[in-house]
């Protein structure tokens, strides 16, 4: 069992007691997706057509250009090592394809050939 002073526990009352709300009127407290789908229930029921949803709000941040960030932040890291203009872009070879059934035979035929040269050992009596 903990025991804690009378101190604290005055303190987490007085906190408690703060931080209630008598009440929760308000508009902060508004109910805004029971009240719309009770106006589209209503709707179906009256036959009439659904209320138009609302507008999404447009998000409050500014949107950035990735690529001009990054070749920005780029030419900002060239500029005191003396280099200028753009990076020079190498193709990269191409990459040979294998299918998935060469991959299987080929894995086959270690395991076969693995097999056999296990198989052909002479075993060693002690």
């Amino acid at each position: 069992m903990v025991e804690v002073s009378e101190d604290k526990i005055e303190g987490a009352q007085t906190l408690i007691d703060h931080m209630t709300r008598d009440s929760l009127e308000g508009s902060e407290f508004v109910d805004h997706y029971t009240d719309a789908l009770a106006e589209v229930i209503r709707a179906k029921r009256e036959g009439r057509a659904l209320p138009a949803a609302p507008e999404a709000a447009a998000p409050a941040g500014q949107v950035v250009d990735l690529m001009s960030a990054l070749k920005a932040s780029v030419q900002k890291a060239r500029a005191p090592r003396g280099e200028d203009g753009d990076a020079d872009v190498h193709e990269l070879p191409a990459k040979k394809k294998t299918t998935a059934k060469k991959t299987a035979k080929k894995t086959a035929a270690t395991k076969k050939s693995t097999a056999k040269k296990t198989a052909a050992k002479p075993k060693r009596s002690a």
